[in-house]
């Protein structure tokens, strides 16, 4: 079945069964009976889609329309914590797992910067010595890096830590509109002071330091803020290519998607945060707080491949709509 001309020629229907939902609570006796019967063909048009040759922007958005349909004509709503289960199983991990090449990507440009970066400042003293004073650069990595991880209560500072992350990941997601570019600011920055503090680390001998107290939370952490970065870059480039799709209906595609992983990643960074709050400075044999951040790396990651490569085959894409139950109401 050729896909784009079966969607052309139903795509009336489509825009039709939309406007109606979206005006449900003051339609006329026939609008009502129009609704029903434009929900019903697209329920179809649906199950034609996904078992011939499923597109999953498409998918998406049919199964988006239906959903809002069905709530429409039932004016009933799934429990809650079905939408709970679901978004955790099926809206985030697909809408991550569909970022993935754009996140290796920005995982590998992201940490080549930071280690060339750490590689000329650690073997550059006119370098180090443009960042600040022999006696201040010897306090950090002496002292102040390490006392970072202690100097506030770990409740305290894991809830400081996940505040701080979410509002970086927040903003490389939601500024990605502008072409990415503040998304490539917010990536950098962070790249540049990772990579400036492990060349002053290593340049001073405190290199086993360095990743002692970064991995625990770092591994987490900086692929939180790599999918953030992905997303945001994502969404720029929809502007710039929207493929075969409008541009405004592949914007609003994208922006939920980027809503889904914008929530998930709340979740991701809150226990990114708790092991730099309870675990980084606080367990003191090294090997065991390493072990515990690449667990949880590992578990994040499995989560991600396994989960989303299914939702993702499903033809899911995490760009799912979240509407208020509503019921057609006569005018």
């Amino acid at each position: 079945m050729d896909v784009d001309a079966y969607a052309a020629a139903h795509d009336a229907e489509w825009r039709r069964l939309e406007k109606l939902v979206n005006s449900a609570r003051k339609l006329s006796g026939p609008e009502i009976d129009e609704l029903v019967e434009l929900y019903q063909r697209t329920a179809t048009h649906l199950s034609v889609v996904r078992s011939s040759s499923p597109d999953p922007h498409l998918v998406a958005r049919l199964s988006s329309l239906v959903a809002r349909g069905r709530a429409t004509v039932a004016g009933a709503q799934a429990p809650m914590w079905r939408d709970v289960t679901r978004f955790a199983t099926v809206a985030f991990p697909a809408a991550a797992y569909r970022l993935r090449w754009w996140w290796i990507g920005i995982t590998v440009v992201g940490n080549v910067f930071a280690v060339i970066l750490a590689v000329w400042v650690a073997r550059n003293p006119d370098v180090q010595a443009s960042v600040g004073s022999d006696h201040a650069i010897r306090q950090l990595v002496e002292h102040d890096f390490a006392n970072y991880y202690t100097e506030h209560s770990a409740s305290s500072f894991a809830f400081q830590v996940w505040v701080n992350n979410a509002w970086v990941s927040a903003v490389a997601l939601m500024f990605g509109i502008f072409l990415g570019l503040p998304t490539l600011c917010v990536l950098f920055a962070n790249q540049l002071n990772l990579g400036l503090t492990a060349g002053l680390m290593f340049a001073h001998g405190k290199g086993d330091v360095f990743f002692g107290l970064i991995l625990p939370h770092g591994m987490l952490e900086l692929t939180a803020v790599y999918l953030a970065c992905a997303a945001g870059l994502r969404l720029g480039w929809t502007i710039v290519d929207p493929g075969p799709r409008r541009r405004g209906e592949a914007l609003a595609a994208e922006g939920r998607s980027l809503v889904s992983v914008a929530i998930g990643l709340v979740g991701v960074l809150l226990v990114s945060g708790l092991i730099e709050g309870f675990v980084t400075g606080w367990v003191h044999v090294t090997w065991l707080r390493i072990g515990i951040g690449a667990v949880a790396e590992a578990g994040f990651l499995t989560y991600v491949i396994v989960l989303g490569r299914r939702a993702l085959a499903a033809g899911e894409t995490g760009a799912d709509d979240l509407v208020p139950d509503t019921v057609p109401v006569a005018a």
